[in-house]
């Protein structure tokens, strides 16, 4: 079972903004290659981090409301938010080991 929340843009700022903690937001598009590339990481990001980070998806087709806010220019990109602010920026395929380090030192902070 994924702990994945797939959100759209009118329930951005309740599922993202003002969750209590860390958001690890996933902007992906069903056409993307990359982007499902990227899917079983985030997947497993939820699953590993579970206890630390909620983590959501977003379709920029569909919620391109969202995706405009925030700049979003290429897929697949993920943004971490800490009490509805963004901390990081990461754009294009990671592998799990890349993505781990790229959360880690937010995450650490976090506690």
């Amino acid at each position: 079972m994924s702990t994945v929340s797939n959100v759209s843009d009118d329930r951005f700022e309740a599922e993202v903004l003002q969750a209590s903690q860390p958001v690890l937001v996933d902007y992906w598009a069903e056409w993307c290659g990359p982007c499902k590339a990227v899917g079983p990481v985030v997947e497993a990001t939820a699953d590993k981090y579970a206890d630390q980070l909620k983590v959501a998806k977003i379709d920029v087709d569909s919620n391109n409301a969202t995706a405009f806010k925030y700049g979003i220019r290429a897929i697949p990109t993920l943004m971490l938010f800490k009490n509805g602010e963004v901390v990081a920026t990461h754009t294009g395929a990671v592998s799990q080991g890349q993505l781990d380090a790229w959360l880690q030192p937010h995450l650490d902070a976090a506690k």
